[in-house]
């Protein structure tokens, strides 16, 4: 069985509702019964089930999970709460957002599965790229590997109109390469969350992606 159940896709619901701190504080022990910590068992059983393939990841689930307070100190949008909860499952977790790893993604109405390499600065996209010019077949092999485009259609990101004049050949071959990120995000039914096989369906999603996490993992160290 899946330590989530519906309770916590209602809890998610009633909160996108009623976003505010009164309702909040009212909801507490609600929200760490059947939110909180459901997810935080969660994520160990993906951690584990994560280990099994790739055994550099070692860490516990509060070292990937994301806190569902939001930042609103620069932001026009005040509401307190996010309306979901996620985590980076990765050697690192959440302590090193530049190194590619899976996330996972929980609102009332969607799970989201995806990752890869989301937050780069200028020196490690300069390193990917490279890494792609001297790989492009290999690349080309994992993004368009059949397990990947069943599960993600597509790499995604947001793309430079003009590269570097490095890259500027390399990118009339392989179009992906002026990308500023190289990410992955599969979008299914929350309810799949709470499936009792939701551990083993999530893995599979994480194993059609780890090739191409690697290859990042490859560029970036």
């Amino acid at each position: 069985m899946s330590a989530l159940t519906q309770s916590a896709l209602d809890f998610l619901r009633d909160l996108s509702d009623n976003n505010n701190k009164d309702w909040f504080a009212s909801h507490k022990s609600r929200f760490e019964k059947d939110l909180k910590k459901p997810f935080e068992q969660w994520i160990g059983e993906l951690i584990q089930a994560f280990y099994a393939i790739d055994p550099a990841i070692m860490i516990k689930p509060q070292d990937a999970i994301f806190r569902i307070y939001r930042d609103t100190r620069f932001s026009q949008d005040k509401r307190p709460y996010k309306e979901h909860v996620a985590a980076v499952i990765s050697p690192y977790g959440r302590k090193q957002m530049e190194y590619p790893g899976f996330y996972v993604h929980l609102e009332s109405g969607m799970l989201m599965l995806g990752g890869g390499a989301y937050f780069l600065e200028k020196p490690a996209l300069e390193k990917v790229r490279r890494h792609i010019m001297a790989e492009p077949d290999k690349f080309r092999r994992l993004v368009q590997s059949p397990e990947f485009v069943e599960k993600y259609g597509e790499l995604r990101g947001e793309r430079n109109k003009i590269l570097p004049v490095e890259f500027r050949d390399a990118e009339k071959e392989i179009p992906l390469i002026a990308n500023k990120q190289f990410y992955y995000m599969a979008e299914i039914p929350a309810e799949k969350a709470i499936a009792p096989d939701s551990v083993q369906m999530v893995t599979t999603y994480f194993q059609a992606a780890r090739q191409f996490n690697d290859f990042l993992v490859e560029a970036l160290t």
